[in-house]
């Protein structure tokens, strides 16, 4: 408010001075020219204060833009900031979940592994204990043969056997 007041005052001072001067002249021309030129000096002091309000307008109207655009550019900043965290997020949890199956398949794989060398290691246990019990029906039959007359059935047989074998 005060800079509003004080080019009027100054206004007026200057306009008194001159009236004054023209007074001392007396002429009612001076009284004329002196009121036009207070009025030129209000006219010119409003100019000049209606340009001072209006660059200081522009200035806030610039820093309020500055602002938005900074604003903006910070959201824009964390907005991308979030899609590369969840990009990165979404890589990283597909390659867990790579490596999980790649694990799994990797068990599968080994059980599919165990299970077989289990299988084949029963197969070949039942085919030494058919062998051993073979050996022993074979030794249990030369033993009776050695015997006496239960030979002479079990070799009448032995070959029989052996024949149904073949």
């Amino acid at each position: 408010m005060p800079r509003k007041v004080l080019p009027h005052i100054l206004a007026l001072a200057g306009a008194a001075a001159l009236a004054g001067c023209g007074a001392a002249a007396g002429g009612a021309k001076n009284a004329e020219g002196s009121a036009a030129a207070i009025e030129r000096n209000e006219e010119a002091a409003q100019k000049k204060q209606e340009a001072a309000e209006i660059a200081q307008d522009h200035e806030v109207l610039a820093q309020i833009e500055g602002k938005k655009r900074e604003e903006a550019a910070e959201r824009n900043a964390k907005r991308t900031e979030a899609l590369a965290t969840a990009r990165a997020k979404k890589k990283e949890e597909a390659a867990a979940k790579k490596v999980k199956h790649e694990e799994e398949e990797a068990e599968a794989n080994a059980k599919k592994r165990e299970q077989a060398l289990q299988a084949e290691a029963k197969k070949k246990k039942e085919a030494a204990e058919k062998h051993r019990k073979q050996s022993s029906t074979v030794e249990q039959t030369a033993t009776s043969t050695t015997e006496g007359k239960p030979a002479a059935t079990s070799q009448a047989q032995a070959p029989s056997s052996g024949q149904g074998s073949e």
